[in-house]
Order: C-alpha cells, then structure tokens, then sequence
C-alpha cells in the first residue's frame, strides 16, 4: 500500500472509530485543546513526516511531534503533480461523515439522475437562492440536489430558527423554497440534525454557503451555474 493511500485510510479510521487516539498522544491533544480551545477529533500521520495530521471542529490542522508548533496548511505533492493531500483527505472525510445524515437530506431529485450532489445551504444567502431558483435546470440536466444547513450566522437567531422550521415542515421541498424566495416559514418544531450539519460542515472546511460537495468528496466553494456544475462532475469522473 503506498503512503498516500495508507494516510488517507488511517484519517477517515481516525475520524470514524478514534482507533487512532492512542495513549502516548494523550499529553499533545490536550495540549492542542487547551491552546485552541476545540476537540481534536482524531490524530493521524500527516503525509509529511514530522509531523500529525489533527482533525478538528474547525477542519484540518498540523502539529509537529514536539507538540511544538501547530499550523494551518495545505500540503502538496509535487512529485504527484502538485496534489492537495490536505483535499485528498478531506473528501475521504467528507464522504464518509455525510452517511450520518441519511434521512435527513432535503432533496430535489432529479428524474433521470445522473449525478447526486450535496448542498450546504442558508436561506437568507443571495446565491443559494439564485442556485434554487435554478432547481429545474440542474435536475433537467440528471443532478440531484440534496440539501444540508449551514446557517451563516451559527447556531441561533431568526435563519437557524427559519432553517429548524423548514426542515420539521410536513413538505420540507414547499417550505425550502418558501424560504429561498423570502417569504414567512411556518413555525414548526421536532427533533431535528441543524445543528450537526452545521458543526460538520465547519468540520470539513465550509465557511460560507452554498458549498457544493460533488460525489467523489470534493467541495466546489460557491454558486455554479448549471451547465459548470455538469461540467465539474463530469470531469471528476
């Protein structure tokens, strides 16, 4: 197994089972923890030795095996023609967290799916609703568009509150787009993920919305026409 492979294996072990949190990095992560003030979720080998690839409730950090030094980087490989395998690890990441929230997708579905995207949204964005707006041409050319939240301004205030009420509708579709277009949300509560998706989602390197995770794990930051969307997934095969 090469080291590329075998360091994106043990990332998304890490992430998923913790397996790699061993007692001899106990003293690093609380160190990190104290200094950052987040939970340092898993640990791993980073690609470039030396160092530990930190995954984090705000996304992916380094640390030399000193504890000495932490960093916020991208690392590329340019024997490997420049690849990010900062991305490269965040897709594994990316693709196998989002299975923890099957069932709670708000999904547009197109009829001849081709294509199944995943879409970080806020209602009060400017381009996440030209993106809905548009739901028609994506869907007409075979992409599914499955929605998660990321309300921009956190965990609280009137578009979390909007967001909570829209994903406990009894016609969750009406009511996003209700809510797209800038009209009132019918109040409406029930147990609900929001939150999570919100926190994940600064997990795997979301700050602004819409962001657009393609099905091979890559985020496409902001709105992409229809047309350049179906080019995107087509090229990423």
């Amino acid at each position: 197994m090469n080291g590329f492979r075998k360091t994106i294996l043990l990332a998304v072990a890490c992430f998923t089972t913790f397996g790699c949190m061993a007692d001899e990095h106990s003293e690093l992560i609380k160190k990190l923890e104290q200094s950052m003030g987040w939970e340092v979720t898993a640990i791993a080998d980073a690609p470039v030795d030396g160092l530990y690839q930190l995954n984090t409730a705000r996304g992916i950090f380094y640390a030399s095996k000193d504890g000495k030094y932490l960093m916020q980087a991208r690392i590329y490989n340019m024997d490997a023609g420049m690849r990010d395998e900062t991305e490269a690890a965040l897709s594994s990441i990316r693709l196998e967290g989002l299975k923890q929230f099957d069932g709670d997708y708000i999904e547009f579905k197109a009829k001849d799916e081709k294509f199944i995207v995943t879409v970080f949204t806020d209602i009060s964005c400017g381009y996440c609703r030209r993106l809905h707006e548009q739901m028609g041409e994506y869907n007409e050319r075979g992409i599914t568009v499955r929605y998660l939240a990321f309300p921009r301004a956190g965990t609280q205030g009137k578009t979390f509150n909007d967001m909570i009420s829209i994903w406990c509708s009894s016609d969750q579709q009406e009511a996003m787009t209700q809510g797209k277009a800038g009209e009132n949300v019918e109040l409406a509560r029930c147990e609900n993920s929001i939150v999570e998706q919100y926190q994940f989602g600064q997990k795997i390197g979301v700050n602004g919305t819409p962001n657009i995770i393609l099905p091979n794990g890559r985020l496409i930051p902001g709105y992409q026409p229809a047309p350049a969307l179906l080019q995107a997934l087509q090229s990423a095969g």
